[in-house]
This record gives C-alpha cells, sequence and structure tokens, in this order.
C-alpha cells in the first residue's frame, strides 16, 4: 500500500465591498489580505511533496492556487467538482441577524434545513467532492496533492467522510480562510484527516473572516 495525502485548501479572504453571498457568481477575487492568505498557505505546504495542484473554477480558487502552483513549478488544473454549491440566496446580500431568515417571503426557500431545499443538496456536493478527492489520490499516488475548493463542499466532504450526518450547524464549522483538511490515505483508504490554518495570523486581522459569504 502507498501513502498518499491530499490537502484540501479553502480559498483566501475574497474582496466583497457589498457584503452579498457571492456564491458561483464571476468577478469575484481575492483582497490584497486574501493574497497573503494565499501565500501563506504556500508557505505552510513548501517541505511537502506536492506533485497535482487542482482548483474550483472560481476566481478566487484559482488565485489561492496559484502561488502554491508556482511553488513547485506545476500547472494548475480546474476540477468543476470543486465548485462552490449552489445557492438560491446567490447574490443577495444575506447574513446573521438581518432579518433575512424571519422573513415570511424567504421561509418556503428555508422550508427543509435537511436537504437543504435553498440550495445543493448535501448529499450530491459530497458525492462529487468524494470523486474529486480520489481522483486527486490517484494523480498524486505515494505523494501528495492540493485541491482548492470552499468551505460548504470542504466541511460536507469531511462529514462525509467522517460518516457524519451532512446537515449541520454553519457556525460550527472547522474551516477557516485559507485553511487545509488534509486527507491521509494508504492506499484507496482514509486513514486520518487533519486541519491546520497557515494563514491564522492574517485571519486575526480579517474584517470578513467571521462573515464571509459565498465562501
Amino acid at each position: 500500500m502507498s501513502t498518499t495525502v491530499v490537502h484540501v485548501l479553502r480559498h483566501g479572504e475574497v474582496y466583497n465591498p457589498e457584503g452579498i453571498l457571492y456564491g458561483r457568481l464571476p468577478g469575484f477575487r481575492l483582497s490584497e489580505l486574501g493574497v497573503q492568505m494565499a501565500k501563506a498557505a504556500a508557505q505552510g505546504l513548501a517541505d511537502r511533496k506536492i506533485v497535482h495542484v487542482v482548483a474550483s473554477p472560481l476566481e478566487r480558487a484559482q488565485q489561492t492556487a496559484e502561488p502554491i502552483a508556482a511553488q513547485f513549478g506545476l500547472p494548475v488544473g480546474v476540477d468543476e467538482r470543486l465548485i462552490e454549491s449552489a445557492n438560491w440566496f446567490e447574490g443577495k446580500k444575506v447574513s446573521p441577524g438581518d432579518g433575512s431568515f424571519r422573513d415570511p417571503r424567504n421561509w418556503w426557500v428555508l422550508r427543509d434545513p435537511v436537504t437543504p431545499s435553498w440550495g445543493e443538496a448535501y448529499r450530491a456536493i459530497a458525492e462529487r467532492m468524494f470523486a474529486a478527492l480520489h481522483a486527486a489520490r490517484v494523480a498524486a499516488e505515494g505523494r501528495e496533492a492540493v485541491l482548492v475548493s470552499h468551505q460548504l463542499p470542504i466541511w460536507t466532504l469531511r462529514r462525509y467522510v467522517e460518516r457524519k450526518r451532512l446537515w449541520h450547524d454553519p457556525r460550527r464549522r472547522q474551516c477557516g480562510l485559507a485553511s487545509l483538511t488534509s486527507f491521509h490515505f494508504d492506499g484507496a483508504k482514509v486513514v486520518g484527516i487533519g486541519y491546520s490554518e497557515p494563514a491564522a495570523h492574517l485571519i486575526a486581522i480579517s474584517p470578513t473572516a467571521r462573515t464571509a459569504k459565498g465562501a
């Protein structure tokens, strides 16, 4: 059996002055601080045996992958399976405490928190992310790969691998900006999951770290 590690990286902070849930909308790129977060993630992986780098097609994920790929002399691949989850509230201003979830006009959309009714099914997210994870494992067999994705897909993948229920409290996600959720394989079997925040010092000074939307 060969040992392989696939690091799943959340992108850095996004420039979003309007404070909307940007989801899959094009044109949302990293802020200046987000660029620094991407560099910090690359530095955190400097001593690893990275041979494969793939990212979501969205700009913020591609940007986050760039310094890692450059560091190892690799191209940045694109995998549609790593994209942000679809969400009915995309393009709208939605945040905890703003009343959006108490507005009767939104109740029908919010009727089912388990599937969920307002967006892509958790099961669908988990299955596409799991397929991307194993594709990266095969590509980096015996060494290490990096996948760059988004908070909800990454957290859903982790819960799926850990055989936990997929619906959850978003406030309890362990998936900070530019964080690494690392899946350790023995052959095709996941034998461990690690978590680290190489950009923690930058998250601490980010005004949007706790409220980043469509991340």
